[in-house]
């Protein structure tokens, strides 16, 4: 089975790249979130990769992070709910929103997700209540790490506060700062004002 790939990209769709590792390409389907982190066409990129094996093919289903990929499997493990929906769930609602949408039971919220009617939200509910406790506890790490990475400066948290308010959840927000932070370098970011920041971020969202 594959469980990760690393190659140049060759072409990119709204749903899926092509991944070219060593002359060989590999189509891999994607979330809406991995594609839109996805570098530019001939960079290199990495995926964590879940391998999809039916009676008629071989599908392959890429996420950029861990977190992604232990959901979707998560996700695939209710009564049916197959691959193809699972990542059309992971596509609508990020995997911080959608564990806390579960162990709250948000239904309505859940339903607002193309594909999920009230009894899929409902099992999903019930047969995952007790399983993304961890997925929020590593969220939690996550978003520490986060802030110990970008720091705390008031324009920072202004900075973060508008993209949120332009509707992006806070783990996105806070991981295109830090994309941001990567690009132009430590020096760079802590000189950049809330609008600078608020525009590469938003680039780097785009």
């Amino acid at each position: 089975m594959i469980a990760s790939l690393t190659g140049k990209i060759q072409h990119i769709a709204s749903d899926r790249c092509v991944l070219d590792v060593t002359g060989v390409g590999y189509e891999v389907f994607l979330s809406t979130d991995a594609v839109s982190r996805l570098p530019e066409k001939g960079e290199q990129a990495f995926l964590h990769i879940h391998t999809n094996v039916r009676e008629d093919a071989i599908v392959l289903y890429g996420f950029g992070e861990h977190q992604e990929k232990e959901m979707f499997l998560t996700l695939k493990s209710v009564s049916g709910v197959g691959p193809k929906l699972a990542l059309a769930i992971i596509s609508g609602m990020r995997v911080g929103d959608l564990s806390q949408a579960i162990a709250g039971g948000d239904i309505k919220g859940l339903t607002t997700i193309s594909g999920v009617g009230k009894k899929t939200a409902e099992r999903l509910c019930m047969e995952l209540k007790d399983k993304v406790g961890d997925f929020q506890g590593a969220l939690l790490q996550e978003a520490r790490a986060t802030n110990t990475t970008l720091g705390g400066s008031t324009t920072l948290v202004d900075a973060l506060s508008a993209l949120v308010n332009l509707g992006y959840s806070d783990s996105v927000a806070r991981g295109a700062l830090v994309s941001v932070k990567e690009h132009h370098g430590d020096e760079t970011f802590a000189a950049m004002k809330v609008e600078e920041l608020i525009r590469e971020g938003l680039r780097t969202l785009a």
